[in-house]
């Protein structure tokens, strides 16, 4: 009864607020915890800076009208989403996967964008709080959601699932990743997984890469698939044209064959921009409409973006990284042309138990590839057992000192390491 009441008032001011330094007009204000804070304490604040409620559930804060009380904030957050995607009745495609999730979700609602408006998940917010503000976002007027799932731990993409009740799922890739939380590779399978069952349960369909086998398997027998891949039995069949930095692809569509230049580093980014393609598809999206929306694509936020620094060529990948991506990303680098290749490698953060090797196999895959020059950074990768030419730093700070002392001049550099590690920062030192 609460959730329905606090949806009439959702309706009359229908945006959400959670913290008292953005405030939006005519907003009600959830009062969530962190770790380092009670929004409740902030509740006050909240109205006298715009918001018109403020949903809180300690009941001594709740002195007035303006105040909605309840049990718990985060799940009436939730709940209140979830009425609201009931009460919209678009379909939801939700999106999730080890690497490439993010890429691939900003283009696939580029994709739909041509054609229908469409709402999607900003940045990463895939979380428990970031799913349900995606879905309050949602207006009368959108035709088409897209929402990203992210998880480290089993049991999370179920529960977004719940709240989202999405039509279609798409599941980029499966691979090592917040071995920390999942314990296991099969734990890490089973939570992606997860997406596949809620879409089971709803009799929607899942668009996947043929050419996965994890996938195939986890998917099962039953559920509708519309598959995308470089078989020719594939809703939407593609290939690699060239990777050299930018990705080159292309696709067959209505009988014809059709060449995309992306503006994306690294062939691993076939698998995204073909799952875009084929959500466009069948879709109805017109062709040169995919094309012109996956070309235009620019990434940014440190993923598979190409720098240009004085005579310095970038690949900056740094946004996240794990055991999957790190070994993809290194062996695509390696692939490219030029004379002179250096590797800037973080800590690869979350590994658990499985952190030593994992460490230690990248470095002996530095090794058997015979990198010319290799800067590793972190205590994990300072840890393993390496000689020159790989070179190791216990931070970002240590290496940044010796770069300045040390400048890389006519070099394609590849920065690949997980967000804690903030290698983002060797960009200032690099001309």
């Amino acid at each position: 009864m609460k959730i329905k009441e606090l949806y009439k008032l959702f309706q009359a001011h229908p945006a959400i607020s959670t913290d008292t330094r953005k405030i939006k007009p005519n907003s009600i204000f959830f009062a969530l915890k962190g770790e380092n804070f009670d929004g409740n304490d902030f509740a006050s604040k909240a109205l006298e800076s715009g918001s018109e409620v403020a949903v809180v559930d300690k009941p001594e804060i709740a002195v007035d009208d303006r105040y909605f009380l309840v049990g718990n904030v985060l799940d009436t957050l939730q709940q209140l989403a979830h009425e609201h995607r009931k009460k919209l009745g678009l379909p939801i495609l939700g999106i999730t996967g080890t690497n490439g999730k993010t890429t691939t979700k900003e283009l696939i609602a580029a994709v739909l964008s041509k054609k229908y408006n469409t709402h999607f998940t900003q940045g990463n917010f895939n979380n428990h709080i970031g799913v349900p503000l995606t879905l309050l976002e949602m207006k009368r007027e959108t035709e088409i959601g897209v929402v990203e799932m992210g998880a480290s731990h089993p049991g999370e993409i179920a529960a977004l699932c719940k709240i989202v009740l999405p039509d279609y799922g798409l599941i980029t890739n499966v691979g090592k990743a917040h071995l920390e939380g999942f314990g296991t590779f099969d734990g890490v399978k089973q939570t992606k997984a997860e997406l596949y069952r809620s879409i089971e349960k709803k009799k929607g369909k899942i668009f996947i890469n043929l050419d996965n086998n994890i996938l195939d398997e986890l998917a099962g027998p039953s559920l509708e698939r519309v598959g995308y891949g470089i078989s020719a039995k594939a809703f939407l069949q593609g290939g690699i044209v060239e990777s050299n930095p930018f990705l080159k692809l292309y696709i067959r569509l209505a009988n014809e064959e059709l060449s995309i230049q992306t503006r994306l580093v690294g062939a691993y980014n076939f698998e995204n921009a073909l799952a875009a393609a084929c959500v466009g598809k069948y879709f109805n999206i017109e062709p040169l409409d995919i094309k012109t929306a996956i070309e235009e694509y620019s990434p940014d936020n440190n993923r598979s973006q190409f720098i240009r620094k004085g005579s310095n060529q970038i690949v900056m990948d740094a946004y996240n990284a794990n055991p999957t991506s790190m070994q993809t990303s290194i062996k695509n680098f390696l692939s490219l042309d030029s004379s002179n290749k250096i590797l800037i490698l973080g800590d690869m953060l979350e590994l658990g138990s499985d952190s030593q090797s994992e460490h230690q196999r990248i470095a002996d895959l530095l090794k058997d590839k015979k990198v010319k020059l290799a800067f590793i950074v972190g205590e994990n990768f300072e840890s393993t057992r390496h000689s020159s030419p790989i070179r190791s730093f216990r931070d970002t700070g240590s290496l940044i000192k010796f770069l300045k002392e040390n400048p890389i001049t006519k070099s394609l550099i590849l920065i690949k390491g997980s967000r804690g590690i903030r290698l983002e920062r060797v960009l200032d030192v690099i001309n």
